[in-house]
């Protein structure tokens, strides 16, 4: 996968490597944003890809801009590949994991909605009562939904580095007051419709986090929205308050690192086959149960 999209550079410029995706400007100043079959943990990309996994992500991320596009406008230009330029067409493994977006200026801060007790918030909340400072009510279990969505930014820090829990009013110094609260609000009520509908399909999602950005003065969600990578999903025929819960998204292959003692500094171990395979069906899975659609 990724000697074909290094492929792609012979006609298209790289303007930015991430964790998961490869931007390309295009002539009109769009992006192609490709999503790679990489992934990431605890801020450091695994040296083992997952097969398909950069189409569960586009797919699953172009439906939810769509769902949610009420809400707040989002930077895709075109999803269907059938209908992007020729000269991208000529190259077939790009079908279904890219879009063409616009260039917005992205916001430096990871916008983190966290509607129930899970990871570092519920091991911080057993430690102080709180999750990234804010006070929540006492006696709440693992896993237990909170009484409101809260909104607990974050750093967004080089690859390597690790992202640092931070403040409102920290993100308001970086951003300002104005973008602070605006997208504080726009990320709580995305956060409140998606769970909505989840809801309805038999899914919580207890967690996600949103990439924001502006565009011609306007704030628009950007990247990748509601993913198995971004999001925590739990079934609700499982889900049981007081315990950790079994997941549909990245924290399966988060909950085999620490299995293997990784000390989460150093380079990760690869995975082993039966993990790779066990991770693309569950996010396929929860494509399915969300979407309705297979892949």
């Amino acid at each position: 996968m990724q000697e074909a999209v290094e492929t792609i550079e012979i006609h298209l410029k790289k303007i930015y490597s991430g964790k998961v995706r490869d931007l390309f400007e295009l002539p009109d100043r769009n992006i192609l944003m490709v999503a790679t079959d990489r992934i990431s943990a605890f801020d450091y990309i695994l040296p083992t890809p997952i097969p398909e996994k950069g189409i569960v992500l586009t797919q699953m991320s172009l439906f939810w801009f769509s769902y949610l596009k009420n809400i707040l406008d989002n930077h895709i230009v075109e999803g269907d590949f059938n209908r992007f330029p020729e000269d991208i067409r000529q190259y077939p493994f790009l079908k279904g994991r890219s879009v063409i977006v616009k260039k917005a200026e992205r916001i430096p801060v990871e916008c983190v909605v966290r509607g129930y007790l899970a990871g570092s918030g519920w091991e911080e909340y057993k430690t102080t009562g709180k999750v990234c400072g804010i006070s929540l009510p006492s006696n709440l279990k693992e896993g237990a939904r909170m009484p409101e969505p809260i909104f607990t930014p974050a750093t967004k820090e080089q690859q390597g580095k690790h992202d640092r829990n931070i403040s409102f009013a920290e993100t308001t110094a970086i951003v300002g007051k104005s973008t602070a609260t605006l997208i504080k609000e726009k990320a709580i009520l995305l956060y409140k419709k998606a769970s909505e509908y989840s809801l309805k399909r038999g899914i919580i999602i207890a967690d996600t986090k949103f990439e924001f950005g502006i565009y011609n003065n306007k704030l628009m969600v950007i990247d990748e929205l509601f993913t198995p990578d971004s999001s925590r999903f739990w079934e609700v025929k499982n889900y049981q308050e007081g315990s950790s819960q079994e997941s549909l998204d990245k924290q399966y292959i988060r909950n085999y690192l620490l299995s293997t003692g990784w000390d989460k500094n150093s380079v990760p171990p690869p995975l082993p086959k039966e993990v790779v395979l066990k991770t693309i069906e569950k996010y396929k899975h929860i494509y399915t149960l969300l979407t309705g659609q297979l892949l």
